[in-house]
């Protein structure tokens, strides 16, 4: 069995655990350090761990072992803080910085006695001992608590063999839940209609009343994304979404000046704002059958490539594909990738390059301006695009 088995099966134990020793251990150990020292020392339960205890870890602490049996034994450790919180409760504040290392006998005295006490107000909590001895070497469970006074605190640890603690068994009283009752609980997912190549001329050219129809997408499944969760929708597709089509309205023509970058073709995706979709809808997509998610038809749908939103619309249907309806546009599309600029060759004219200086009125971008411009260099392309 693996390290991170035993782990995982530890840390279940504990969580069923918690919740008792929380309620149990606590009220104790505040109860015998109120009375033994008077008020004034907070103590709260910090973490609960087995065998190990990562909190233990750049601390100096003052041991007390008390045995329970001749193989049982319960540990109380103090830090070197919570030592001189605790001495400075007893005998008042000192003269110099307290020093575990120097630690006088009377001051030792009072934390054994004070760790004898404590022992007595918990042992209600710890089983006696078995009549047989099974193993000598004994799983433990830690109690860390966090000390608190005037704004400083420390910690300070109880060490009780899993053996002798004995939580109590939570029983179900009521009626338990079945899987039907969540059917109706809505989670917030993304609805993908389709991935599709387009040329970088034809995404430059998109206009408000444009349809972009995704050749590979099918009216009959979109996909389903929630966090990890993948999963392709099988659809009843919405007729009223249907809209008559002349094959060459709303196409966006190449022009025949176009040069290399303009017929490059980048993956432009059509994606639902956020959906809610029933855990009832999510269960029949798992077995596979065709669901009706009528609501997302009203959603807007946003247009991005390489993760970058470029326009939004509405989702319709031309022929036997999807397409969106273009409403807005978030994005303009100018220039070229700055690599590919000072790759360009230059004139060998020298009076030709006057001419190029005399370009920088350039109407064009400076009408663009007030959007957020959309430049080819936002494109990674690949050796195959290209």
């Amino acid at each position: 069995m693996t390290d991170a088995v035993v782990n995982s099966i530890d840390n279940k134990e504990l969580y069923s655990q918690y919740r008792w020793i929380s309620e149990s251990y606590p009220p104790l150990v505040q109860e015998a350090c109120d009375e033994f020292f008077l008020p004034g020392l907070s103590l709260i339960l910090l973490g609960v761990s087995k065998n190990n205890n990562p909190l233990m870890d750049k601390d100096s602490y003052f041991v007390t072992k008390i045995m329970i049996d001749k193989y049982y034994d319960i540990f109380f450790r103090s830090s070197e803080k919570t030592i001189s919180m605790i001495l400075e409760k007893a005998l008042g504040k000192p003269n110099s910085r307290f020093n575990l290392n120097k630690l006088s006998d009377l001051e030792a005295k009072i934390i054994t006695t004070f760790n004898d006490y404590m022992y007595g107000c918990i042992s209600e909590f710890i089983a006696p001992p078995p009549p047989t001895l099974k193993r000598t070497n004994f799983d433990v469970i830690n109690l860390t608590f966090l000390v608190t006074s005037n704004k400083t605190a420390s910690k300070f640890i109880i060490t009780i063999p899993q053996e002798l603690v004995k939580p109590e068994a939570v029983v179900s009283t009521g009626v338990k839940f079945k899987p039907e009752d969540f059917e109706d609980s809505c989670i917030d997912a993304k609805v993908t209609i389709c991935k599709t190549k387009f040329k970088l001329m034809d995404i430059k050219n998109i206009e408000l009343d444009d349809i972009v129809v995704f050749d590979n997408s099918s009216i009959n499944s979109m996909i389903l994304q929630y966090k990890d969760y993948e999963k392709e929708i099988n659809l009843n597709p919405n007729k009223e979404l249907v809209l008559p089509y002349d094959k060459n309205e709303g196409e966006l023509n190449m022009d025949s000046s176009a040069d290399l970058w303009d017929t490059i073709e980048v993956e432009m995706t059509a994606q639902f704002d956020t959906v809610k979709v029933s855990l009832g809808e999510l269960k029949n997509i798992e077995k596979g059958l065709v669901v009706d998610l009528t609501s997302i038809y009203d959603n807007k749908v946003t247009l991005s490539v390489d993760e970058k939103p470029i326009a939004k619309g509405e989702l319709v249907i031309v022929n036997d594909r999807y397409g969106v309806k273009v409403n807005e546009i978030l994005s303009v599309v100018s220039g070229k990738p700055e690599m590919l600029q000072e790759e360009a060759p230059q004139s060998e004219t020298p009076v030709e390059q006057p001419q190029e200086q005399e370009q920088p009125q350039q109407a064009a971008p400076a009408q663009a301006s007030e959007e957020d411009e959309f430049d080819y260099s936002d494109f990674e392309l690949e050796d195959e695009d290209i």
